[in-house]
């Protein structure tokens, strides 16, 4: 009996573990499908927004495309006209020329810099210019000309100088207005030292530090040496400005003096704080 005993237990100890396992299988095989099925959702989920991702950048690419067409393969936004602003002397049709903006490019494909360059080098006039595209089918040149401060004469022309010495035009009369420069300096030790170029933009800086009512009356801007600029106005009168330095000293001394020296006709504002005036 006593061997009996402990196979018994041992088949039943086996039943109870088999027992005790299959629940486990069961619950194991009841949950296996419903994971099987939230993988498939959750694949199912990513191929949808990669679709929609793909879409999306299908739409974007070809509205790029179209764009791109729109722009500069079209007829929707080409060159049709090109105007002018800002111009005083020179003529539309010059501006236009020099510019060489051919109508009927993409008005994307003008390249405005290179249109510019062409301008201040075929037009030394032109001291400023900015070209603007003006959608969806103009071109806009905005320019600033130079001004005359003063005029040489050479062979029979006037060549016109601006505020900052650049002899920029020749024209063939001397504009109303604009004082001629002459450079008597051949034999000043200045222009050794400083250059025709030089005394050029003092003889320039004087003239622009003139008082409007003396502008008007000066003729002719001489030069002899860089400190000895004068000025020569109607009915005789001269002005010993000295050099271009000072100038707005100067002009304020001068206009002081003409007012407290009614029959004067020579004046010396070379020191401004110790004017002179003689003649009558």
């Amino acid at each position: 009996m006593a061997g009996s005993t402990g196979p018994t237990k041992s088949a039943g100890s086996r039943r109870s573990s088999n027992s005790a396992a299959r629940p486990s299988a069961e619950a194991d095989s009841g949950r296996s499908p419903a994971r099987s099925r939230g993988a498939q959702l959750r694949r199912g989920a990513r191929i949808r927004r990669l679709r929609a991702l793909l879409v999306v950048f299908a739409l974007l690419l070809g509205l790029a495309g179209f764009g791109a067409w729109a722009l500069y393969g079209s007829n929707w936004v080409l060159v049709e006209r090109v105007s002018v602003s800002g111009n005083k002397v020179l003529t539309e049709k010059q501006v236009s020329d020099a510019a060489r903006i051919p109508v009927g490019t993409p008005l994307l494909s003008v390249d405005r810099a290179a249109a510019e360059r062409r301008l201040t080098t075929s037009l030394p006039r032109l001291d400023e210019v900015r070209v603007v595209r003006a959608f969806p089918h103009g071109i806009g040149i905005e320019v600033t000309e130079r001004k005359p401060e003063l005029v040489m004469k050479h062979g029979g022309k006037f060549v016109e100088v601006d505020a900052e010495g650049v002899r920029f035009d020749v024209v063939q009369e001397q504009p109303k207005g604009v004082p001629l420069l002459v450079m008597e300096v051949e034999r000043s030790a200045g222009l050794r030292h400083f250059g025709k170029e030089r005394l050029r933009r003092e003889a320039v800086r004087a003239a622009a530090a003139l008082p409007d009512s003396v502008r008007r009356d000066t003729r002719t801007v001489r030069m002899r040496s860089y400190d000895s600029i004068t000025l020569e106005l109607t009915g005789g009168r001269t002005v010993q400005w000295g050099s271009g330095e000072r100038g707005g000293a100067k002009a304020e001394s001068l206009t002081a003096l003409m007012k407290a020296s009614k029959g004067a006709r020579h004046f010396d504002v070379s020191v401004p704080s110790a004017p002179a005036s003689s003649g009558s």
